[in-house]
């Protein structure tokens, strides 16, 4: 987050307390961003046929993230649900690496059971679930202080609501609570006499209740959901160039300088870093305020990447999203997505931390479902899947060998 640059090289484990995943082994990562399709032949089944057989994602679909259609996903019932058949079902794994950085400064939190990790301090929709993200700066202190009181000042030091569906009055109460909890917790930061003045932390929290998906954001972590194949970000990034950051900024008196913050932060919202917010009380163009985004998950919805930028400051929201899911089309294992997901962002050079965590939403992938065929179709050897177009480079390789090999015969 402050502008530096360091340069030693060093894995580390991922801390997960509780909840702690260890992913093992890892398969070479390649480079969706090549536009070049290699066409491999199979001998003709009749005159003129030609039957070609492509690797699944071969060739990259270019595709910009969507954005969010509030009318359909911020649908929210004032009302209990109707009962649905698609119940979402947790799974998830994650992967934390030093990058080229001098020391780890990220944390994260991974519960896939909120209830039974809560017991009875919290009735509310089932299933249900929390993850958390929290990128540091100055030094680790403030994202470690963060992630180790997070369940506390979420669901026991706010009142958190009690309910046994996800309806509007739930929702309103929960982001109050999650409100009050950035707040309480950005107190707290300032109050720790351990905690150096300097030192401050993003924050983003993921809370899924039943089919309601919450998404609070502070400063440039990202949360991005996969609908379809496609990706939808649920969090925005709080930096200068954020227009309605940048004027908020400079309505505060605060100013942008080589895009930073007051020519220090590369973030316009962050807990703790009270050396930019004292005097107490006063107004300060760096904020703890959370933003949301929701959406009631349908079976549509195939996984939740919640990742620090370090990832996302050298790959997009869908480049993201086609690494995890051709992974788990692979292995079904978010772990190893997640790790995957890393390893590329070190590929193409990231000067940062690196933390991501892939939550499937389903206890098996659905991001490739089998499709009904007869009886006659299953006695055929299997069909490999295939893209819907070819590059120019492409079609020029099959063009050619059609001309050279093809038709000599």
């Amino acid at each position: 987050m402050v502008a530096e640059a360091e340069g030693i090289h060093q894995s580390i484990p991922v801390l997960d307390v509780q909840y702690r995943c260890i992913t093992k082994g890892i398969e070479e990562i390649v480079d969706i961003s090549a536009a070049t399709a290699v066409a491999v032949a199979s001998p003709p089944s009749s005159p003129g046929c030609l039957q070609v057989a492509l690797e699944p994602d071969a060739v990259a679909v270019d595709v910009a993230a969507l954005e969010l259609d509030l009318r359909a996903l911020n649908a929210i019932p004032n009302g209990p649900m109707e009962p649905l058949q698609f119940v979402p079902s947790f799974r998830s794994g994650s992967f934390a690496d030093i990058g080229p950085r001098r020391y780890m400064e990220d944390e994260h939190i991974r519960i896939d059971d909120l209830s039974a990790h809560l017991g009875s301090l919290l009735s509310c929709p089932t299933p249900s679930a929390f993850y958390g993200v929290f990128d540091g700066h100055g030094d680790s202190d403030a994202a470690a202080y963060i992630k180790r009181h997070a369940i506390r000042f979420i669901f026991e030091d706010t009142d958190f609501p009690q309910a046994s569906e996800p309806d509007k009055v739930f929702l309103d109460s929960v982001k109050n609570c999650v409100r009050k909890a950035f707040l309480l917790a950005d107190l707290a930061l300032a109050d720790d006499c351990t905690i150096s003045s300097s030192s401050g932390t993003t924050a983003l929290m993921a809370l899924v209740f039943g089919r309601l998906l919450l998404v609070a954001n502070v400063g440039d972590c990202r949360a991005v959901l996969c609908r379809k194949g496609k990706a939808v970000e649920m969090s925005q990034d709080h930096r200068p160039i954020y227009a309605a950051e940048r004027q908020r900024v400079e309505e505060s008196g605060g100013y942008i300088d080589d895009g930073y913050l007051n020519g220090v932060l590369s973030v316009t919202r962050a807990l703790g870093d009270w050396d930019m917010k004292m005097p107490r009380g006063s107004p300060s163009p760096l904020i703890s305020e959370p933003e949301f985004r929701q959406a009631m998950l349908t079976e549509d919805d195939e996984f939740l990447i919640i990742g620090c930028d370090g990832i996302w400051d050298v790959m997009s929201s869908q480049c993201a999203v086609s690494i995890v899911r051709r992974g788990l089309r692979r292995h079904d294992d978010p772990g190893h997505s997640a790790r995957e997901l890393v390893k590329e962002a070190l590929r193409l050079n990231t000067s940062d931390n690196l933390t991501a965590i892939v939550i499937c939403l389903s206890s098996e992938d659905r991001s490739s479902p089998p499709s009904p065929c007869s009886q006659d179709q299953q006695q055929q050897p299997p069909r490999l899947r295939y893209c819907k177009s070819l590059s120019a480079e492409a079609l020029c390789n099959l063009r050619s060998w059609m001309d050279n090999d093809g038709g000599g015969d």
